[in-house]
C-alpha cells in the first residue's frame, strides 16, 4: 500500500462493513481501514451472502448491527458483457443496492457510502464533468444498463436522506487501478492490459507492440490507494461540512485527479516502467471512444482531499504487484 492511510481516530469502536472486499476498491478499503485505530472490520464473501438476495442481506444486518458501510459490491464488466447482459447488469445492481441500503436504514447504520462510476454521466457531458451534469442528457449506450443502476443508487441514498435523515452518501470515481485489478486481456481495463502486454512483450522479445485507436483520446487514472483514502475521508466528514457543499438532490462527489493523459502517453509511460524498448504501433482501425473522459473535482477539494499518487509512482507499483502474483493471474 502507498502512504495514503487518512489521520482518522475513531471516538469509540465502529464496526464497519466493506460490501465487495475482495475487488479492486474493496481490497484497498480493507487495506486502508485496518490501519485505522478503533476499527473493527465486518467481511464476508460472496458465498457466505449473497447481496442479492433480501432476507439474507436483512439477517446480516440484524446480526452484525455495523456502525458504517461502504458499498463496493457491484457485477462489472467490460463493454462486451454490458452489450451480451444488459438485464443482468441493471437487475444484480438494482438488488445489491436497495438491499444494503434499505437494510442500513431499517437496522439503524450510522453512515453509509455508495461507490458508484463516472459512467452515470452523459456520453456527451462538458468536459470536464460536474455532477451537475448529470440527468442532462443520452448516456453511452454499451453500458447504460450499469449506468441507470449506479444513478439509482445515488438517488436512493438521496431519498432516504430527505425521508428517513439518514446519512448516506455517495461518490463517483474516474478510472482505477492499482494492486488487485483485472489482468484479463479479454476484458481488462485499458492500465492492466497494456502493463500485461509490455511486460509480454518485453519477455518474448518483440519488436513492436500494437495499442488499440489513434493514442489521441485523453482519460484521467486515479490510484486505487487514492480512492479509498478519498473515501475514507468523506465518509468521516462532519455533516454541516458535507451538506455546506453539496445539495439533497445533488449530493454525490466525484474523485479523481483532475488531470489527464493521453493513450499514447499512457503507452509510452508503462513501455517505460515495464522495459520495454521495442516500438508502439497504433491501430487507427480500432475505435478511439470518447475523445475525452475528465472529472471535475472541485467539490471533493472544497471538502479537503487532494489526489496524492503521481500517475508515475502508481504505475510503478502496480507493475511490481503485477509481477508478484503473476502466476496466479496466469492461473
Amino acid at each position: 500500500m502507498l502512504d495514503t492511510a487518512p489521520t482518522i481516530i475513531m471516538s469509540k469502536v465502529q464496526r464497519v462493513y466493506v460490501a465487495g472486499h475482495r475487488g479492486l476498491v474493496g481490497s484497498a478499503l480493507r487495506r486502508h481501514l485496518e490501519q485505522i485505530p478503533g476499527t473493527q472490520l465486518i467481511l464476508h464473501t460472496h458465498a457466505e451472502l449473497d447481496l442479492t438476495n433480501q432476507q439474507a442481506v436483512q439477517n446480516f444486518f440484524a446480526e452484525e448491527k455495523p456502525d458504517q458501510v461502504y458499498l463496493a459490491a457491484a457485477k462489472v464488466g467490460g463493454i462486451h458483457a454490458n452489450n451480451s447482459y444488459p438485464a443482468d447488469f441493471i437487475r444484480e445492481n438494482l438488488s445489491i443496492q436497495l438491499n444494503v441500503i434499505d437494510s442500513a436504514y431499517q437496522f439503524g447504520v450510522e453512515k453509509l457510502l455508495f461507490l458508484g462510476s463516472s459512467c452515470i454521466y452523459p456520453r456527451k457531458a462538458p468536459q470536464p464533468m460536474q455532477e451537475d451534469a448529470l440527468l442532462t442528457g443520452p448516456l453511452e449506450p454499451t453500458n447504460e444498463p450499469y449506468a441507470m443502476a449506479k444513478i439509482s443508487g445515488i438517488k436512493l441514498c438521496e431519498s432516504y436522506n430527505r425521508q428517513y435523515g439518514t446519512h448516506f452518501r455517495s461518490v463517483m470515481p474516474t478510472n482505477l487501478y492499482g494492486p488487485g485489478d483485472n489482468f484479463d486481456l479479454e476484458n481488462s481495463h485499458v492500465v492492466p492490459a497494456l502493463i500485461w502486454k509490455f511486460h509480454e512483450a518485453k519477455q518474448q522479445g518483440l519488436a513492436e507492440v500494437v495499442v488499440w485507436g489513434s493514442g489521441r483520446p485523453m482519460r484521467e487514472f486515479l490510484h486505487v490507494d487514492d480512492m479509498a483514502s478519498a473515501c475514507i475521508h468523506i465518509m468521516n466528514l462532519e455533516q454541516s461540512l458535507y451538506d455546506k457543499h453539496t445539495r439533497p438532490m445533488l449530493s454525490h462527489i466525484n474523485i479523481g485527479t483532475g488531470q489527464d493523459i493521453s493513450i499514447r502517453e499512457l503507452a509510452t509511460l508503462v513501455g517505460k516502467i515495464t522495459g520495454y524498448e521495442g516500438s508502439i504501433v497504433f491501430d487507427t482501425s480500432k475505435p478511439d471512444g470518447a475523445p475525452r473522459k475528465l472529472l471535475d473535482v472541485s467539490r471533493l477539494h472544497n471538502l479537503g482531499w487532494q489526489a496524492n499518487i503521481c500517475l508515475e509512482d502508481g504505475l510503478k507499483s502496480t507493475y511490481n504487484w503485477f509481477l508478484e502474483h503473476r502466476m496466479e493471474i496466469r492461473k
